[in-house]
């Protein structure tokens, strides 16, 4: 029955997604139609301005999106006091996916206007049509195809792209596919692959039968039936995703936003905030999990969110971009004071665990070693390989730091591989050494060893909640309830949540509920 309720539930989860991506495509394309061709027949006859125009839209494309969003985040630009663009949600991320967009847009409305013949437009002068005649009757409809390509290429490209845009809680497929990946599930992969897949699809094949179309027989092809029917379809999910979006978004008595980062841990964390203010303190809560690198701060910071957890070694280095020193045991004071000052925020008490890095091993590959330590484990190095995910190898306390602090000599250069298959790799025997996180429930669930940190180089990782001072002078049930879960969570019960998230796929509510009801998860 459980089982059976995971299903439905999802079913229904993703029927909504998949609308709220339809929704983004659908918004996006319309914004990028509106500016882009409007603005490529304004280039075509500016082609000295037109060429910089261009070359400005192409380099828009060249920046990561996950940067652009933490660009736009804390802007807010409003209108007649609507917010455009700016904070975390379905706005920023069609700011964004509108800028991907524009350039074959604009490049086919230019490129479509240059193939028209100039013998035609010759023509249409000797016949007497004025320069708007000249336009909408003869040049616009011959140059109608390569705009509709141009269309046509960057609905399909939105559609992939728009997958990024969960990573600032702004719905659609990419959640699953981002879930699916920290959590090795390879079903959720598929249910935010698939649909997305689809969708490209069907559009493609929309736009297809929009360049064949022909009036009025046209009405009575059997292509025409099938441009209804997928348009039917596509509207119906589109009303899908706007009810859902209206049903998610805060209502104005809602009292706390509750922020988390896009993996595991992250969303455990914050379920257990969420419950723990709905059930000790009465308060209302909306959710904005799946908010990938530093946009849970950024956020926090705009104030679109009001609480999330955070790590002391990313607040030092990642977000306040200090320099830390093995040994340093005041960490959370420096972080505490330094948010006051620089952020108006409040660091809370530990929530009981460090989740610092974990440099893992076999236990075969640990049992010649004369001591679990990784000062023992560094003349036998040489031998072998490892794999580290993205943030260890570039970050400096990571692979480049451990590297300075240990001579640490490996016998080929490590892999870059995501987090969670390195796990896979080691298990399998294809490589000898990972970095993982110390409440990673693989840990426990594989047998694995962590290598002691014995010279103290990896800073404490200590999950602290933050809160925005103006939070917690509007709200103020809301501090007691977070100091509740102070030193709540040691790092074994963080190992056991975790790995019944990502091992028994079991919905993180779910698993946060069973905890604060007493219940093993």
């Amino acid at each position: 029955l459980v089982t059976h309720d995971i299903r439905e539930a999802r079913a229904l989860e993703a029927l909504q997604s998949t609308g709220e991506h339809l929704v983004l495509v659908a918004l996006t394309m319309a914004i990028a139609a509106a500016i882009g061709i409007p603005l490529g027949v304004w280039l075509h006859r500016h082609a000295r301005v037109g060429r910089w125009i261009l070359g400005l839209t192409g380099v828009a494309q060249t920046i990561p999106s996950l940067a652009l969003f933490g660009f736009l985040i804390p802007l807010h630009l409003a209108v007649g006091g609507v917010l455009l663009v700016g904070g975390i949600g379905p706005r920023t991320a069609i700011a964004v996916l509108v800028l991907y967009a524009l350039l074959p847009v604009v490049r086919n409305t230019v490129t479509g206007l240059q193939s028209v013949d100039p013998r035609v437009r010759e023509a249409g002068v000797a016949m007497g049509l004025t320069p708007s005649q000249l336009f909408w009757k003869v040049e616009f409809p011959l140059a109608w195809s390569v705009i509709l390509a141009g269309l046509r290429v960057a609905t399909i490209a939105t559609v992939g792209t728009a997958t990024v845009a969960a990573a600032i809680d702004a719905g659609g497929l990419g959640k699953f596919i981002f879930r699916g990946l920290r959590m090795n599930d390879h079903g959720l992969i598929w249910m935010g692959a698939l649909p997305s897949a689809a969708i490209a699809l069907l559009l493609d094949g929309l736009f297809g039968a929009l360049e064949r179309f022909r009036l009025p027989a046209a009405f009575r092809s059997r292509q025409a039936r099938l441009l209804a029917v997928s348009s039917l379809v596509l509207l119906v999910l589109t009303g899908l995703g706007v009810r859902a979006w209206r049903a998610s978004s805060p209502q104005p008595s809602v009292r706390v936003v509750v922020g988390a980062k896009d993996f595991t841990e992250q969303w455990i964390l914050g379920e257990l905030v969420a419950q723990s203010l709905e059930r000790e303190a009465g308060i209302e809560v909306v959710r904005r999990f799946d908010l990938g690198g530093n946009l849970a701060h950024d956020a926090l910071v705009a104030g679109d969110l009001d609480v999330y957890v955070e790590y002391t070694g990313t607040a030092w280095m990642a977000i306040l971009r200090e320099s830390y020193q093995p040994g340093m045991t005041d960490l959370l004071a420096r972080v505490r004071a330094a948010y006051r000052s620089r952020y108006s925020l409040e660091v809370l008490d530990s929530l009981g665990f460090d989740d610092s890095f974990a440099l893992l091993v076999r236990p075969e590959t640990a049992k010649p070693l004369p001591a679990n330590t990784f000062s023992a484990a560094v003349p036998h190095a040489r031998t072998w390989k490892a794999a580290f995910g993205h943030d260890f190898l570039v970050r400096g306390d990571g692979y480049p730091g451990l590297v300075k602090a240990y001579g640490l000599r490996l016998a080929e250069p490590p892999r870059e591989m995501d987090l969670a298959l390195t796990y896979q790799a080691l298990v399998s025997s294809q490589v000898d050494l990972i970095a993982g996180n110390a409440t990673d429930g693989m840990i426990t669930r594989h047998g694995l060893v962590q290598l002691e940190d014995d010279r103290h180089f990896f800073p404490p990782y200590e999950a602290v909640p933050v809160v925005s001072q103006a939070t917690l002078a509007r709200v103020p049930r809301l501090k007691p309830a977070l100091t509740a879960l102070a030193g709540r969570i040691d790092r074994q019960t963080m190992r056991t949540l975790n790995d019944a998230v990502d091992h028994l796929h079991r919905e993180p509510r779910d698993v946060v509920r069973a905890y604060l009801a007493g219940k093993t998860p």
